[in-house]
């Protein structure tokens, strides 16, 4: 047993070493609005793998999605950090991100059209395989998800991560192509029992294969080492509810593309 640990170990460590992570910022369109989104991707990987769409918060895209495309791409992903808001808009504080999340959570439409967007330009990466692609989100991103699953997207997943999980544009049977994962926080004020149960209930009548995992002691933004320390504000970091989130993610992802 201590020799397998030692070679799993090693072969591990040669992995690492033999990584070439690239980053690189990608321009593309959505009708007459361009959007910036940040790709990354392992160049010593040869062939096809899977590829991740990443949704920011509303604050927009920022060095938290930047961190997990950057992370997807050691674990042998491409990573798409996609942009929602259009190019050069960065909500600078709580108003404006706000007004930019409210513009689309009022037009479901134009949101899912968005986030085609993003999810066409991550196919288009010539190593990616088009026929294994998920998308994870934060809070409005993880809203974005399941939007975006709910569309009827051909995508194999989808992961909320603390996000919003009602909806005016319910699931239909069969619609959703994919899985879905919901990492959610127990005590999250910012998502109610009615919509967590409306969630479910959703799920239950549109025959979706789904997960929904609680954190304990998790509020809003757990994932989101700016959100501070304090849970009674209602949004606060949570390292513990962060990293069995992310290894839940991983588990997951497992199993959708293998």
């Amino acid at each position: 047993m201590r020799t397998t640990v030692i070679v799993l170990a090693a072969l591990l460590i040669a992995g690492a070493a033999f990584a070439d992570i690239t980053t690189e910022t990608v321009v593309y369109q959505h009708d007459d609005v361009t959007l910036e989104g940040y790709l990354a991707h392992d160049t010593a990987v040869s062939g096809k793998v899977p590829g991740v769409l990443i949704i920011h918060q509303w604050r927009g895209l920022s060095d938290n999605e930047r961190m997990r495309a950057g992370l997807l791409a050691e674990l042998g992903y491409v990573a798409l950090a996609a942009d929602v808001y259009g190019q050069g808009v960065r909500p600078k504080n709580t108003d404006e991100a706000r007004e930019q999340a409210v513009k689309y959570y009022s037009d479901r439409d134009l949101f899912r059209a968005r986030l085609a967007a993003g999810l066409a330009e991550l196919k288009r990466q010539p190593n990616v395989d088009p026929d294994r692609v998920a998308v994870i989100g934060y809070c409005f991103g993880g809203a974005a998800a399941l939007e975006l699953a709910r569309s009827g997207a051909e995508i194999v997943g989808a992961v909320s991560f603390h996000g919003n999980l009602d909806t005016p544009l319910p699931a239909s049977a069969g619609e959703v192509k994919g899985k879905i994962l919901v990492c959610h926080g127990a005590i999250d004020s910012y998502v109610p029992p009615e919509h967590v149960n409306g969630f479910v209930e959703e799920m239950e009548a549109a025959g979706v294969d789904y997960q929904l995992i609680t954190y304990a002691g998790a509020v809003h933004a757990f994932t989101q080492k700016g959100a501070g320390d304090d849970p009674s504000r209602g949004v606060a970091y949570n390292a513990n509810a962060d990293r069995r989130s992310w290894q839940h993610m991983q588990d997951f992802f497992a199993e959708i593309f293998e």
